[in-house]
């Protein structure tokens, strides 16, 4: 056991919990099925922002710009709803969908929230958003957890 404040290298998820692992990488990869590239970073954008993981966050912003994302769309994630002109309004809904699954314990999911949604989304691409929101979730607990290195990509 490592001494308080030493540094000491955490468990590598991925090979010590390969079945969790995989399941995961699998439910990742169905979340996605069906969703813009767009959104899907987006989505994984915002709730690393929240989550503050820069590991993720650094992940997904990369993988953005290499699907063809802008800079002033990246930049103003953050701020979506300042400077919603630079977002669709069903990227606006599963922005504020996402805020809300997120950070539930802090006030649930609103139903206007999830109205705007539910209106922007068929029930099958709303399932897959809902599902995209979790995916991320878990990741970033996982990436924070484990101590992972922003600009460290690790993905197998």
């Amino acid at each position: 056991m490592a001494a308080a404040g030493s540094a000491r290298t955490r468990l590598d998820f991925a090979r010590s919990a390969r079945k969790a692992f995989r399941a995961l990488v699998g439910f990742d990869a169905a979340a996605r099925e069906g969703l813009d590239p767009a959104l899907v970073e987006l989505i994984q954008i915002r709730a690393s922002h929240l989550n503050h993981c820069a590991y993720c966050l650094h992940m997904h912003t990369n993988d953005a710009r290499k699907a063809g994302e802008s800079e002033d769309r990246l930049h103003m994630v953050a701020v979506w709803r300042e400077a919603r002109h630079f977002f669709t309004e069903r990227e606006q809904a599963a922005l504020a969908l996402t805020e809300a699954v997120t950070l539930v314990a802090e006030k649930s999911v609103p139903d206007d929230v999830y109205a705007e949604a539910a209106a922007r989304f068929d029930d099958a691409e709303l399932a897959q958003v809902l599902a995209l929101i979790c995916t991320i979730n878990t990741w970033n607990r996982v990436a924070l957890a484990t101590a992972k290195v922003a600009g460290t990509d690790e993905r197998r």
